[in-house]
């Protein structure tokens, strides 16, 4: 292979952009983080942030970004939307390689270092995914914002808004899990917060997560963690009948709601090995090696 090359591994989802930039043989020069990249935000955007993460992980490194020389892994929040991936590839800068793939699989490279195992991956949306004994990757959950996506941060926020909702209009206890959620809106009566939610996607939906896990003592957050818990259990059920593979929590929801997954998931349960940025790492170092970079 091209010691000129740099592999460069892409964890893009609706929060935000990790960057590892490595060598030829897949060695870490650098990490970089960077906005949101998942393409349920816009293709443009997308490419933006990557371009903003690879910049910096290169100026880190003491280098300067040449995308020529670059071969990217992409595990991407969106890619099972074939417009958006078509797009995505046509605004591709003139790379030495591109693989694309779902967030859901390069992180289950990261988790089990190519392995069998099962990850449930918790961030701004959710999806869980197993590599079976043919090396195939099947998911479920994943469906997207608003419908979809249990356990996942927008699906916590955008119920727990509900108790600030009902708790400035008198419908319920105006307490302090209310006051925090109303705080961090920045509304301060009902219109202001109405033009929040107008204006939420996603992303704003997600930040309030980590609101309801500071309260989780508070009656209605411990529940709504209880049922994010339950969602996960569904997920590891559906994906691993057998009930033998290990299970990854990944994510920055990944290690909150452990405690939260019912009891008899809890045994099978394990840190993951590296995250989606590295598993794209190894994605770049196939896809070099495919190549003949």
């Amino acid at each position: 292979m091209n010691k000129d090359f740099f592999l460069i591994g892409i964890d893009g989802g609706g929060s935000g952009t990790r960057v590892v930039l490595g060598d030829a043989q897949g060695r870490e020069l650098a990490q970089a983080a960077s906005g949101p990249s998942g393409l349920g935000l816009g293709v443009e955007r997308a490419w933006q942030a990557i371009a903003a993460g690879c910049s910096e992980a290169f100026a880190s490194a003491g280098m300067t970004l040449d995308w020529s020389r670059c071969v990217l892994g992409c595990g991407l929040a969106g890619v099972n939307n074939r417009d958006w991936l078509a797009a995505f590839r046509a605004q591709a800068p003139a790379l030495a390689g591109l693989a694309v793939e779902s967030d859901a699989y390069t992180t289950l490279l990261g988790a089990h270092g190519g392995a069998h195992g099962v990850i449930v991956a918790l961030g701004t949306g959710s999806v869980a995914a197993v590599l079976d004994g043919e090396g195939e990757c099947r998911q479920v959950s994943g469906y997207g914002f608003p419908s979809g996506d249990e356990a996942s941060g927008a699906w916590l926020g955008l119920r727990a808004i509900v108790h600030a909702q009902q708790a400035l209009d008198g419908r319920g206890t105006h307490d302090d899990l209310a006051q925090a959620l109303v705080a961090h809106t920045g509304a301060h009566d009902r219109d202001s917060l109405v033009v929040w939610l107008c204006e939420a996607n996603q992303t704003a939906y997600a930040r309030l997560a980590p609101i309801v896990i500071a309260h989780r003592t508070h009656p209605f957050a411990a529940r709504l963690l209880g049922e994010a818990g339950v969602e996960v259990g569904k997920m590891i059920a559906a994906l691993d009948p057998s009930a033998s593979l290990p299970v990854a929590l990944c994510g920055g929801l990944g290690a909150p709601l452990r405690e939260y997954v019912p009891q008899i998931y809890q045994a099978r349960l394990r840190e993951p090995l590296a995250d989606s940025a590295h598993g794209g790492l190894q994605l770049a170092q196939r896809e070099a090696l495919r190549a003949g970079g």
